[in-house]
């Protein structure tokens, strides 16, 4: 599909239609019809979308799409990748809204681009790293970590350090985050650390399998517990 030079307008409107589309989890395939390297900006605009569905639903057609790009010019999607990187940046002059969730899904998909930046999602939440200060972002990195954890948890073993501490969050949500990404990767840490989460009643929103999914963080910490999720992540 490709798409003349001047029609962004009308590639938009394409984007847009799909991403609020009824039927969106049963076209993911759609977006590797359309030119990457055309398809990726107009996609990218929709993570700082206000309607959590649509820009949860770019945060999954970045990945294919980014993933897709990569198979055909490595370099290409490690300029996306570095995209994302700058605008989590101070300098960058912007928040990068949905930045870090999308490096996730782009990894999750891609072996290669895994293996090269993955230590970079990781910084942004190491007090001696890249630590992003700002609630909200580091949300969306530990989701980014989790839905890695997902398909490639080896990557993650030796940064589990860096997500228990989220665990004592006064932020409910980053409490959820970190459970439910820990849940992925196989590796043991104190109970200490999970234990007043069993009681831990309050409730947090994570995007799963294609939909939003509201979790109870008590339940997210059993499920932690009993090693319930270990080996059950989805690459798509």
């Amino acid at each position: 599909m490709n798409i003349p030079r001047g029609q962004s307008g009308p590639l938009r409107g394409r984007v847009a239609e799909l991403l609020r589309t009824e039927g969106f989890a049963a076209r993911l395939s759609e977006w590797t019809q359309f030119p990457p390297r055309q398809v990726i900006s107009p996609l990218l605009s929709f993570l700082y979308s206000t309607d959590e569905e649509v820009k949860w639903r770019a945060v999954t057609a970045v990945g294919i799409v980014v993933a897709e790009m990569a198979d055909q010019d490595m370099e290409a999607a490690r300029t996306i990748m570095r995209r994302l990187i700058w605008s989590l940046n101070d300098e960058s002059g912007g928040i990068g809204w949905g930045a870090a969730e999308a490096m996730g899904e782009i990894m999750a998909r891609h072996e290669r681009l895994a293996e090269e930046f993955h230590r970079i999602l990781i910084s942004y939440i190491r007090d001696d790293g890249n630590r992003l200060e700002h609630e909200l972002l580091e949300c969306g990195v530990l989701w980014g970590l989790g839905r890695l954890a997902q398909v490639r948890s080896d990557l993650l073993k030796a940064s589990v350090r860096h997500i228990l501490p989220y665990l004592q969050s006064q932020n409910p949500t980053q409490r959820g985050l970190a459970a439910w990404a820990l849940g992925f990767i196989e590796v043991s840490f104190p109970i200490e650390a999970l234990a007043h989460l069993l009681e831990d009643q309050n409730e947090t929103i994570i995007f799963e399998q294609g939909s939003l999914h509201r979790y109870r963080i008590s339940n997210l910490a059993t499920r932690l517990l009993r090693g319930e999720t270990r080996g059950h992540g989805t690459r798509g």
